[in-house]
């Protein structure tokens, strides 16, 4: 056991368990290695910038998924459950809950290292993950810093306060790596705060800048909140980031904050190199039903209506699917993806126009969707061969009060929930239609979504199972119990010839492969001779 103590820092500690057995070899990746992720990595926190969470890895087929077995589980010993995605680089995978990192070999499951950073300020809702830049690892905390580490053995080389947590600021993304940048949020809707994207030099972790995305509080008749808690999408060839901006505050009441209330509930794109806004656009003008749109904003190169097209898809929480041009923020495609009561139609630009009769009122509103949303943090993935967005969807209504008694500063109303089931919807890009759509349970599923090249749709239930799907269909392949929920999106990699998918439930993380040994041709060719 090693301690490592940093400046500032009351107590840190770096496990170092390493396995005997296990190679510890470079840790190192070159941000242009990030353009072109080879199959024995997933080094973003959506596999590759494009946020499709597509793998090209065929080893494991609809024909031989009832073969796949667990190659090896990982028990954090923690009570919070796993909700990042872990990152591969050279055979070591780099996974988070609040405060905790763990490096752990990816052929075996046996710990690397594991850092602790014990904070008790910050809302320890959940963790996405880290970032890695050359050897350096980047994880932001509960209580708002930024932590680079070396990702050889987990000690801290500087620490940066992202916001201040005293105010009612928190962080929980996984940064977002392009070029020579370490691009991070901020979360903290329960107050009326400021949301902001912040660049930070990766070697010396001073800011480069700061995009907000609303005006500073205390501005009359304008909005707060549009944070931006997670992590977002970039296109090299238009070298430009796209992110998701959150709801505005108060939450649940607009009459301090008139108007659509820019850029809340908004996809943005910017300048990665100087945070500049390119173009934005807002899919719920003036929420007042705590809609982020910080849902994955997807990139997809591909004939839409006969027309080559660089677009952007998102699946957003306040039901309905968007394609837009992401050249210029233009809209393609707005169509609802499951029940939705809030809108009057849509406009000539392809927003929702709100029906203020649905904002919450003394009497109160039935609304579709819930207030989580017809869908949330969890990721979709879209398949190309198929042109199917598949996405772990929640059908839903609430009850929405609002009352002068609530005030106008952070929830400012309430909301309860009447009844909702999730579906995994695979959705027709070219139309917004609802393909196929296979039901996971009564309250939804916290599993993301991964498809690969070999036909499958991975993702999980709401009763703990993890599901292997076709993709052509949506009928079940494969399935296995795994005692609790499911709040993470699956990943995929290869290493030694071996593919593995990998998934978590409560604080255990799973990795599932085929038998080694020879295959059953195999075994057959070797019987003849």
């Amino acid at each position: 056991m090693k301690l490592v103590h940093s400046p500032g820092l009351a107590a840190i500690a770096v496990l170092a368990l390493l396995a005997g057995s296990c190679p510890l070899v470079a840790q190192y990746l070159e941000p242009a290695q990030l353009l072109h992720p080879s199959p024995e990595s997933w080094p973003l926190y959506h596999g590759d910038y494009s946020g499709m969470r597509h793998s090209h890895l065929t080893q494991i087929t609809p024909q031989n998924v009832g073969r796949l077995g667990m190659a090896w589980a990982f028990q954090t010993n923690q009570s919070a459950e796993i909700k990042s995605s872990p990152l591969l680089v050279d055979g070591i995978l780099y996974f988070t809950v609040p405060d905790n990192i763990w490096a752990v070999d990816a052929r075996s499951g046996h710990v690397i290292w594991h850092y602790n950073h014990p904070t008790t300020e910050g809302l320890h809702i959940g963790h996405r993950g880290v970032a890695i830049y050359k050897g350096w690892l980047y994880f932001v905390t509960p209580d708002a810093h930024l932590i680079s580490l070396n990702a050889k053995d987990g000690s801290v080389r500087w620490t940066k306060e992202i916001a201040d947590v005293t105010k009612g600021y928190w962080t929980t993304l996984a940064p977002l790596i392009v070029k020579n940048h370490v691009i991070v949020g901020v979360s903290g809707d329960f107050d009326n705060l400021t949301g902001y994207l912040r660049s930070y030099d990766p070697e010396t972790g001073e800011t480069q800048w700061q995009w907000n995305s609303t005006p500073p509080v205390g501005t009359p008749n304008s909005t707060t909140g549009g944070m931006t808690w997670m992590t977002g999408t970039y296109d090299p060839e238009l070298n430009l980031i796209f992110w998701g901006t959150g709801n505005p505050t108060p939450v649940l009441s607009g009459a301090t904050r008139p108007g659509d209330d820019h850029w809340t509930c908004s996809i943005v794109a910017l300048n990665p190199d100087s945070g500049q806004l390119a173009w934005g656009y807002q899919v719920s003008p003036h929420d007042t039903h705590d809609w982020d749109a910080v849902e994955t904003p997807v990139l997809v190169d591909a004939d839409f209506h006969g027309q080559p097209r660089k677009m952007l898809m998102q699946t957003s929480r306040n039901g309905y699917f968007f394609v837009l041009d992401r050249t210029n923020g233009k809209s393609l495609l707005t169509t609802p993806y499951g029940p939705t009561n809030w809108a009057l139609g849509i406009d000539k630009d392809g927003k929702p126009i709100p029906n203020p009769d649905k904002e919450p009122k003394p009497d109160g509103r039935l609304i579709a969707p819930d207030e989580g949303g017809l869908t949330n943090y969890r990721s979709p993935s879209f398949d190309s061969k198929t042109g199917l967005f598949i996405v772990d969807a929640h059908p839903s209504w609430s009850i929405y009060f609002a009352k002068p008694a609530d005030g106008e500063y952070g929830w400012a109303g309430a909301d309860y929930g009447v009844w909702g089931k999730g579906v995994i919807d695979a959705i027709d890009y070219q139309t917004g239609k609802i393909r196929w759509s296979h039901e996971v349970g009564r309250g939804g599923s916290g599993a993301g979504v991964l498809t690969t090249d070999s036909g499958l749709t991975i993702t999980g239930d709401a009763e703990g199972n993890v599901l292997i799907l076709a993709t052509s269909d949506g009928k079940t392949l494969w399935h296995a119990g795994t005692g609790a929920s499911i709040q993470s999106s699956p990943i995929a990699y290869e290493l030694d010839g071996r593919e593995y998918l990998m998934t978590s439930s409560g604080g255990v993380l799973f990795a599932w492969a085929l038998p080694q040994g020879p295959s059953v041709a195999d075994r057959s060719e070797i019987h003849t001779h």
